[in-house]
């Protein structure tokens, strides 16, 4: 079992930038790959990025250069650092726990959400 808790979420204007912490509990997380979605309003769910449980990373096409996923698995923590943000990067942001070590399963596990809002 894997509880997640998401954090650093806020209101930004365009161009700035957040960090978005998730805190992991459990013992899985050094095995389990990471994930950050998002979820805008009227809008499907959308894989942000990815890293595996070595430390590999992958991202959305919107999203490369701007964004950065790492881990500490020493803090059971998953950041995505998130800069020259865009109103179109306004969402719920949700990070999620994967049974697979390189993020080819269900990602089972996942936080409550936290609201990022760039305006512009």
């Amino acid at each position: 079992q894997v509880q997640l808790v998401e954090s650093g979420g806020g209101l930004v204007q365009a161009g700035g930038s957040l960090r978005l912490s998730c805190a992991a509990s459990g013992r899985t997380f050094r095995s389990s790959a990471m994930g950050w979605f998002r979820q805008a309003p009227g809008k499907e769910r959308e894989l942000v990025a990815v890293i595996t449980s070595g430390g590999s990373t992958n991202y959305a096409d919107s999203v490369k250069g701007r964004f950065t996923i790492s881990r500490d698995n020493a803090k059971n923590t998953v950041y995505l650092q998130m800069n020259s943000l865009k109103p179109e990067d306004t969402a719920v942001y949700f990070c999620a726990a994967n049974i697979n070590p390189l993020g080819s399963g269900e990602y089972k596990y996942w936080g409550q959400g936290t609201q990022v809002t760039v305006s512009s």
